[in-house]
């Protein structure tokens, strides 16, 4: 890291997202806390996001446009600004959503003062497509134990049926970001890295609401309502192909455990908690089992009715 390299970087991951694309970078250059850069990555958006990008671009030097041709899935374009960024703290944020100026300011007076703390994120509301509030959300992910075992199993009870993520658009310490095996492209990879992210570090939640999470039509889980459609939307080469969900976390959650920096009984209690999980994912767990004896008969009956599609075409 040289000594010109700003103190924070911002990766913002983008596709397609001209509608709201200059409120949320307003609200990014708008911060209070200003030694930071801004690295766009395009993911060969059709619409106007390129030209939306150059031009902020060009009136703002902290800004770095990267475009790509193809699009890779978002799994691969939010681990991309992740390489692209050298600074001391990291913060992820998307194309739809906003901040309060204070946001930055605040997360990176946490991390300075606090070494034990490895995430650290604001409250959460969460607001529409007109910018009006729905919710305030409780993120409740403050987790401060001393003990990694203890936050890893407060975690697993927060996200036990489901959440929003919100603190992963915190601000992060990005050496250890870079040790984890980072955003996966698979659904909910978000929650899993979050769970070895706990493993490394204590989660401060600062008490204001300085995040607005937009909830409107065109969001991944909106727009991608079939699970087989949020798999392709993660990553494109997977369309259509076997993925067991469950498996995958588990599998995943046994990988950061047992890369994670702690100590062997620290590790061991995070494995029996992972047991817990197990029972408490049973049901899930088979049905991906069940799903993938029948997949061989499911792609064939697949293929007859698309050859019989073509085949009716033809007559016509």
């Amino acid at each position: 890291m040289n000594n010109t390299q700003p103190r924070v970087s911002i990766g913002m991951p983008v596709y397609n997202g001209a509608i709201y694309l200059k409120q949320a970078l307003d609200s990014l250059l708008a911060q209070t806390f200003q030694d930071f850069e801004l690295i766009v990555s395009d993911n060969g958006s059709t619409d106007a996001t390129a030209e939306i990008c150059r031009a902020y671009a060009d009136q703002d030097s902290r800004i770095r446009y990267y475009r790509n041709e193809q699009n890779l899935g978002a799994g691969w374009n939010f681990n991309r600004v992740l390489e692209l960024a050298n600074s001391k703290y990291f913060r992820w944020a998307c194309h739809d959503d906003m901040c309060a100026p204070e946001l930055l300011q605040q997360c990176v007076e946490i991390l300075d003062c606090n070494p034990a703390v490895v995430l650290c994120y604001p409250k959460t509301i969460i607001i529409n497509e007109h910018e009006q509030q729905v919710e305030k959300y409780v993120d409740d992910f403050n987790l401060r134990s001393p003990e990694p075992h203890k936050r890893f199993k407060q975690y697993h009870q927060i996200v036990r049926y489901g959440h929003g993520c919100h603190p992963l658009f915190g601000l992060i310490r990005t050496d250890i970001l870079k040790q984890t095996a980072r955003m996966g492209s698979y659904p909910s990879s978000d929650l899993v890295l979050l769970g070895e992210l706990v493993l490394n570090g204590e989660f401060y939640e600062i008490p204001e609401y300085l995040f607005f999470k937009r909830d409107h039509p065109n969001t991944s889980v909106r727009a991608h309502r079939a699970f087989r459609q949020r798999i392709a939307w993660y990553d494109p080469s997977k369309e259509g192909k076997l993925h067991l969900t469950r498996w995958k976390w588990f599998l995943e959650y046994l990988a950061a455990i047992k890369r994670s920096p702690i100590n062997f009984a620290e590790k061991t209690q995070c494995y029996l908690q992972m047991l817990r999980w197990m029972r408490w994912n049973s049901i899930w767990l088979s049905k991906d089992l069940t799903k993938a004896a029948i997949w061989p008969l499911l792609q064939l009956f697949l293929n007859f009715n698309s050859e019989r599609q073509l085949a009716k075409k033809a007559q016509t």
